[in-house]
C-alpha cells in the first residue's frame, strides 16, 4: 500500500478521535461536527469543476475524507471511534450516485 495512504488513513483516525473528544468535553456537540463537515462536503461538490472535469469515482475519491469523518461523528461511542476499515465500509454503504450516473 501506498506511504501517502496509511499517512491519510492514520490523519483521518486522529481527526475522528479529537472530534471524539471536542463532544465528549462538551466543547461541540455530534450535529456541530456533522453541520460543519456537510458544509466542506457542499463546498467540495459545489464546484463547477469537480462536476465536469472529475468523474464519479474521482468525485468520490475528493469526497471520501469527508464523508468518513462524518460517519466516525454519526457512529462514536463513548470513548473511541470504530476503525479506518470499519469507517470505509459504512462509507461505502452509504453512498449515494451523481445526479450523472442515473
Amino acid at each position: 500500500m501506498n506511504t501517502a495512504n496509511l499517512q491519510m488513513q492514520g490523519f483521518l483516525l486522529a481527526v475522528a478521535s479529537i472530534n471524539n473528544t471536542l463532544v465528549h468535553k462538551g466543547l461541540l456537540s455530534i450535529d456541530d461536527i456533522d453541520l460543519a463537515l456537510r458544509k466542506a462536503e457542499a463546498s467540495l461538490t459545489g464546484e463547477e469543476r469537480l462536476f465536469e472535469d472529475l468523474s464519479p469515482a474521482h468525485r468520490d475519491a475528493v469526497c471520501f475524507p469527508i464523508r468518513l469523518l462524518q460517519m466516525a461523528n454519526l457512529s462514536q461511542g463513548e470513548a473511541d471511534v470504530p476503525g479506518f476499515s470499519e469507517l470505509a465500509r459504512m462509507v461505502g454503504q452509504t453512498k449515494e450516485y451523481y445526479n450523472d450516473q442515473k
